[in-house]
């Protein structure tokens, strides 16, 4: 009997001791409760290196991976190296997650449970460098939809991070390929590989682009139309979402796209062929249209590459004052910023809500003096700096929020998120590879040094710093648009620019600065009037000689 007491006592120690490590194996946490994701032979054979998720939600509207969002529901995320199938990866307490940041601050109760798989691929760079980044699949970087992507099906479960749990969650569903539109005679599609991107990150990269026809494009052939260069996030979407059948008062953007196709065949539409991009990077759903250490030479494959492509096979004027840029926010910054390097190439840009143009308003930081990104620092307080706004003030979420929630989604630059791609277009390459940040993304600590490398893509500071040589070839051609209270602040950055833009001489910019009062996120002009604007540019700056009317019939 002693003996055995000897022995109870030696066990009950051994268990004391495993309690205080987790009593778990060692992919586990302390707490115990975690989520063990795997995927089946069947849907995925090979190894997987990429990142896991693990998304909940109380209800079940949609599935929870369409949930997430800076005010969505909890999501964690754990990067995988070469995971193979039917092996278990585990989402515990050490996984990062927004905006719950632990596991074992979710409350008890029942919740719809989805896991999710976002594959990763190797490029092996013209650089030199060998990374891992989700590559495009032609959805536009949108990780939960992304075509080879893994999810399981959504399960509703009874979780309490208080007791020790594992929940096992297969992903046996992969996202199937896109389904590009047909074309049609008035939207027609082109789609390549580039070869300079292709040669820069070392596997297939491709460019491809949307084309709306003008009303009497087949019955005039004779006739080359100007065009518009419209810039903006990825989308297989006809241009100006143009579609001929009435979707009916239910639902309203698809409406608007009918509207246009009422006006784009009537008498007063000036006859134009409007072109979107596509060309998504491994970073984002776009590239930002300008040469990048990080991203690559996206600037002359759009120059070089996409747009003769598309000025070969449509009819095209291929002369500066018929190219006309426009865009919003993403693409307000590319069509201001195409127009700015590329001064003798196009006609006029009309940009709207512009991503930041002067980077001492990078939103509402700005990267030069700031010492911190997510707060400002008085003597006995720090106060939170916003990331968005409504109209009238009230705050939608916060700067660190932002950046948090894409470090959930992939670190070292893999959200396929803003801040991500920003980062990767105008910072250097780091040692590992990957972009340098401009500020510690769980700090908010500002890289000064970094931030001073990002100048030659602040537009305020190229054209204050070039005016002199290019100034003369912009002069009438910058039209900027923004609402005075821009949902991300970026009013702010225009007020910048304007003020230099204002005290132009030899020559004087001649241009337009707009702002819509009390009007959010993206105020502009578009539709009719954008169409009208552009078509009085054009003929404007239209040389000697040119027929106008050609284009112009009705």
């Amino acid at each position: 009997m002693h003996v055995f007491r000897i022995l109870g006592w030696i066990f009950c120690l051994c268990t004391l001791g495993l309690m205080l490590i987790g009593c778990s194996p060692p992919e586990s946490g302390p707490s115990g409760f975690r989520f063990a994701v795997s995927f089946p032979g069947e849907v995925h054979s090979e190894a997987i290196t990429g990142r896991v998720y693990v998304i909940l939600s109380r209800d079940y509207d949609r599935e929870p991976r369409f949930q997430t969002g800076f005010t969505g529901v909890p999501i964690w995320g754990k990067n995988v190296s070469a995971l193979n199938p039917g092996e278990e990866i585990f989402i515990d307490d050490r996984a990062v997650g927004y905006p719950l940041r632990n596991v074992t601050e979710l409350p008890a109760g029942d919740y719809y449970v989805q896991a999710f798989v976002n594959v990763y691929s190797e490029f092996k760079r013209a650089d030199g460098h060998t990374i891992w980044l989700h590559d495009d699949q032609w959805e536009g970087q949108r990780w939960n939809m992304s075509p080879g992507n893994l999810y399981s099906d959504v399960k509703k479960i009874r979780l309490n991070p208080a007791r020790r749990q594992t929940i096992h969650i297969p992903c046996g569903n992969v996202i199937p390929p896109v389904e590009v539109p047909p074309d049609t005679e008035w939207v027609q599609r082109i789609k390549f590989k580039s070869r300079l991107l292709s040669e820069f990150w070392g596997r297939p990269i491709y460019l491809g682009a949307t084309v709306l026809l003008p009303k009497g494009y087949h019955d005039h052939p004779e006739v080359s139309y100007p065009v518009d260069y419209i810039q903006g996030h990825f989308s297989l979407r006809a241009p100006n979402g143009f579609r001929t059948d009435d979707p009916g008062p239910d639902n309203p953007r698809a409406q608007r796209g009918y509207e246009f196709y009422k006006y784009w065949i009537s008498d007063c539409c000036p006859r134009m062929i409007l072109v979107t991009f596509q060309h998504p990077c491994p970073y984002f759903d776009d590239s930002y249209a300008v040469n990048s250490a990080n991203v690559g030479p996206y600037g002359d494959a759009l120059m070089q590459e996409l747009i003769p492509a598309v000025e070969e096979r449509f009819r095209i004027i291929r002369k500066p004052y018929a190219r006309m840029l426009s865009g919003g926010s993403t693409g307000g910054w590319e069509s201001l910023a195409l127009q700015i390097f590329h001064p003798e190439f196009f006609g006029g840009t009309f940009s709207t809500c512009p991503d930041p143009v002067d980077f001492r308003y990078y939103q509402i930081v700005n990267i030069y003096e700031d010492e911190n990104a997510y707060f400002t620092d008085y003597d006995w307080k720090r106060v939170e700096r916003p990331y968005a706004r409504t109209p009238d003030g009230g705050i939608l979420y916060m700067m660190k929020d932002r950046q948090h929630y894409e470090l959930v989604i992939g670190d070292k630059n893999r959200s396929g998120g803003q801040m991500a791609i920003w980062e990767a277009v105008y910072s250097p390459v780091g040692e590992d590879g990957y972009p340098r940040q401009v500020w510690d993304w769980e700090t908010g600590e500002i890289d000064h040094e970094t931030a001073e490398l990002w100048r030659p893509y602040d537009l305020r500071h190229y054209l204050e710093e070039n005016w002199s040589r290019i100034g003369s070839q912009l002069e009438g051609k910058l039209h900027i648009y923004t609402g005075d209270m821009d949902t991300y602040y970026l009013n702010c950055a225009v007020v910048l620019l304007e003020e230099f833009l204002e005290n132009t001489s030899d020559p004087y910019y001649a241009g337009e600065v707009k702002y819509g009062d009390r009007a959010p996120h993206c105020w502009g002009i578009r539709g009719r009037e954008l169409m009208e604007a552009m078509a009085r540019q054009i003929m404007k700056n239209a040389p000697s000689g040119e027929d106008s009317s050609a284009w112009n019939y009705r």
